[in-house]
Order: structure tokens, then C-alpha cells, then sequence
């Protein structure tokens, strides 16, 4: 797997210093850190929440709208025509927006370029039959005539999980560096995990729904909620027995199991195949760092603590991220203790001055020097954002940049990567703005290539 960056240097704006990642020297935040709008929030038809690039050399960034759409920008406007509606309104109406559900997720197939598929995951609603606020996880492919205009009827559905409440759906979705889809899907919503689905491995040890306030069915999908999920989208499952927790009733699934997941035949735990990691509250937005492969997870917490969890390339899943007798590397006061590697929470800060909820970025590889290897982290009710330095191995600090909210008026509510490497701060009603650092800036004349 090669993870080096390749890119041709143009044109160079002020002082550049060259190199892999940003130098610690006293402030991590570039002197010249900014904001610059590129999308009014009267481009957009309603509370977009991510945005992602077709990995297809277009330059293209898509737009996730909460209500279902998903609009393109193509560099310099927004065009009318949504790539592909999934909400009501002249839309496919199998989705609807509001609270914490709705179209959460997208990412676009490795190849995407060639076979044009593209995967969503969304909350079900008037999606019969599928119970609503269901977790949907379905691949849609771009239509024959039009590279901006998607097939809404090729809707291809991988899986579905059951969701105990109406919050902490999880939603986010990206395709890894070894070209697997990742998941997150949080605990099934409430407070404290009241089902303790974060910690349930073993679909036999499934609390009822019904004894923890909830009338959703009982079934083995429920053993996902809490969890990082990694499937194989090349491949599917034959009928039989086996250990997946989102088959169809006779064993057989629209996606296959990577061999070396880690639970993977570990019988007699009994544990779900699909599942990479657990033990999450709720992993809103996370990210691949395109330069080392390491995962970078924003975990909603709690009453009290926020964190960012670091799972390094090389590790071989399996991991527990404590949630609940954890909250980031704290106590929460349940009865389980908490014992689990402090390392995995790498940042965390407390609800403190308006503080709420996380919202997880990216790692800058983009265009601007003075920004690179920094991570973006940032804070719905105050709409702060951070960046964040690994200062030495395993250690990691972090800075305010801006607070959207005073500096520029609108809340943040996500980040997104463009082709480039670009990030971009995204606010439901605002609009959507990308990072610059306008003296160290470097355009690249025949783009950005990743070749991992």
C-alpha cells in the first residue's frame, strides 16, 4: 500500500516551508489561518452535514443535505439539479430530515471513476419495508447520460440496522485505505446506552428492547449498534450459516466479510462478522488520513467529555472504545469500570462555556503548507473549531482556530475533504467554507493525485 503523495508545485504565494506535516514551533494555528466562504446558504436547498469528492479527477464537491439531496458544486456554483434526491419533493421520498436523522452519509466507490457507484446511509422513513428510522446502507450508481445526475432507481440495498431510539444514529460511511467500507453506527440513541449496545458483542446477550424503552423489534442487527462496521461492497454473502448480524434471514448478504476482520468465526463468542471496533457512543464524523491510512473518529460524548479517537493503520481492529463506562478517558459511574488503553482518546475537552457535542474533521493533506498533518476538530454549540498537532508520537495537542459563532455567525455542524486535500467547515443554514492560509497557499497546476 503506498501512501506517498505525488503533486507538482506551481505557482508559489509568500513564504513556503516544504514538508510532510506541520512543524511545531510555539502556536500550532498558522498566523494566517482563514476562512473563505465559496457556498451561500441560498445555494443550497436545506441543512447540508457533509461533503465529499468522487475520487474521479472532476474537481467536483458533492453535498450531503440532511433532507436527502445531494447537490454538486463544481468549482464555482451549485448546480440546480440535485445529483439524487432521496427525501419527498419530487425525490425518491425514502428519507426525511430532522433531529438526528435523515441522509448522514456518503462515499464513493475506489473505482468510482470506472463502475460509477456511489453508497449512502440514511435513516428509512416511508420506506416500506423498513421500519422507520431504520439504518439504510445502500449503493446507488450514476446514470448512463449524465456524470451529474445519479439513477434513483438503482438503488442496491447492503444492509440495515435496527435502531432502538430516534438519536445517535452514527451515519458516517468512507471507504479505507485497503478499499473496505467502515460504518459507524452509534449505540441506538437515549442516554447511557440503556441497552448497552456499545458493549454487546454476542447477539445472545441482546438486552430486549422493550425492557430498555424501546418497542423496536428484537433482532441480531441491534448487536451493531455502539460500533465501527467494516464490509466488503465487492462481494456477497451465500445463503447458510454464519455469523453476520444484518444477513437476510437465510445467511445470505449483499456485501461479504474482509477475511481478516477480528471477529471473524470467533465462535463461541458468538460475535457479529461485520463488526470492526466498538464500544462508541455515537461516531457522528470520522475520517481516513489519506497520507499514513490511520483513522480519526469524532465520538459525541455525553454530559461531560468529547472526544477524538486514533486508530492507526497497522492496527488489526478489535478495539474497545469504552463507551459506557468511559467517556473519552473518564469515569462515567457505571457499575463496569473503566479500564480501558487511555491511548485511544488521543483529544477530549469538557462542556464547558456552551460546549455540547463534538463534530470530527480531517487531517489537512491540502494545498496549504503551513496546515499540513494538522487535524480539524470542532464544536456544535459553540462552533469552535481546533487544530490539533501529534507533537511527538502518541501525543497529540490542540489550539483553537476560530469560533465560527462570533467570528462569522453561522454554527458549525461538520467538516468535508475535497480531491485536493482541501477541508471545509460547513454550517446548516450558512453556507460552507474552506480553510486557507492565504501567505503559504500553493495552487498545483495539474492537481493533487493521492496514491494510496
Amino acid at each position: 500500500m503506498n501512501f506517498s503523495i505525488s503533486m507538482k508545485l506551481g505557482l508559489l504565494i509568500g513564504l513556503l516551508a516544504v514538508g510532510s506535516d506541520h512543524s511545531h514551533a510555539g502556536s500550532i494555528v498558522p498566523a494566517d489561518f482563514a476562512l473563505e466562504q465559496i457556498i451561500t446558504g441560498g445555494q443550497l436547498s436545506g441543512a447540508p452535514l457533509a461533503a465529499r469528492h468522487a475520487g474521479d479527477g472532476s474537481g467536483r464537491l458533492f453535498i450531503v443535505e440532511q433532507s436527502g439531496a445531494i447537490r454538486i458544486w463544481d468549482g464555482s456554483t451549485v448546480l440546480a439539479t440535485p445529483f439524487i434526491n432521496l427525501g419527498g419533493g419530487g425525490g425518491l421520498n425514502i428519507t426525511s430530515g430532522g433531529g438526528e436523522r435523515g441522509l448522514l452519509g456518503l462515499d464513493f466507490h475506489p473505482d468510482f471513476a470506472s463502475n460509477g457507484l456511489f453508497y449512502v446511509n440514511y435513516t428509512a422513513a416511508n420506506a416500506s419495508p423498513f421500519t422507520t428510522g431504520t439504518t439504510v446502507v445502500a449503493e446507488f450508481q450514476v446514470s448512463a447520460g449524465n456524470a451529474n445526475v445519479a439513477d434513483a432507481t438503482s438503488q442496491r440495498v447492503l444492509l440495515t440496522v435496527t435502531q432502538d431510539f430516534a438519536n445517535h444514529n452514527g451515519g458516517d460511511i468512507h471507504f479505507g485505505p485497503d478499499g473496505y467500507l467502515y460504518i459507524g453506527m452509534g449505540d441506538g440513541g437515549s442516554g447511557n446506552d440503556p441497552c448497552n449496545r456499545s458493549q454487546t458483542l454476542d447477539p445472545a446477550s441482546l438486552v430486549p428492547p422493550g425492557a430498555c424503552g424501546s418497542g423496536a423489534s428484537l433482532n441480531d442487527s441491534l448487536a451493531l449498534l455502539g460500533k465501527m462496521l467494516r464490509i466488503d461492497v465487492d462481494n456477497t454473502t451465500p445463503p447458510g450459516s454464519n455469523q453476520l448480524c444484518a444477513a437476510d434471514p437465510d445467511g445470505s448478504a449483499e456485501y461479504a466479510i474482509p477475511n481478516d476482520n477480528p471477529f471473524l468465526g470467533s465462535d463461541p463468542d458468538n460475535a457479529c462478522d461485520e463488526v470492526w471496533s466498538y464500544g462508541l457512543r455515537n461516531p457522528f464524523r470520522f475520517s481516513f488520513d489519506r497520507q499514513t491510512g490511520d483513522m480519526l473518529i469524532g465520538d459525541v460524548g455525553q454530559n461531560v467529555w468529547e472526544e477524538v479517537d486514533f486508530e492507526p493503520f497497522d492496527t488489526m481492529g478489535g478495539l474497545n472504545y469504552g463507551w459506557d463506562p468511559c467517556e473519552g478517558n473518564n469515569a462515567t459511574g457505571t457499575t463496569n469500570p473503566c479500564t480501558f488503553p487511555s491511548e485511544l482518546a488521543i483529544l477530549e475537552y469538557q462542556h464547558t462555556g456552551g460546549r455540547c457535542s463534538i463534530e470530527g474533521g480531517y487531517r489537512y493533506r491540502g494545498p496549504v503548507s503551513s496546515l499540513q498533518g494538522l487535524y480539524s476538530y470542532g464544536d456544535f454549540c459553540t462552533g469552535e473549531i481546533w487544530l490539533a498537532e501529534e507533537v511527538s508520537p502518541g501525543v497529540w495537542q490542540s489550539e483553537i482556530a476560530t469560533n465560527t459563532g462570533v467570528n462569522f455567525g453561522f454554527g458549525l455542524v461538520a467538516f468535508g475533504e475535497d480531491e485536493q486535500g482541501n477541508v471545509y467547515a460547513i454550517d446548516q443554514t450558512q453556507g460552507i467554507w474552506r480553510f486557507t492560509a492565504p501567505l503559504q497557499e500553493v495552487f498545483f497546476v495539474d492537481g493533487f493525485e493521492d496514491l494510496q
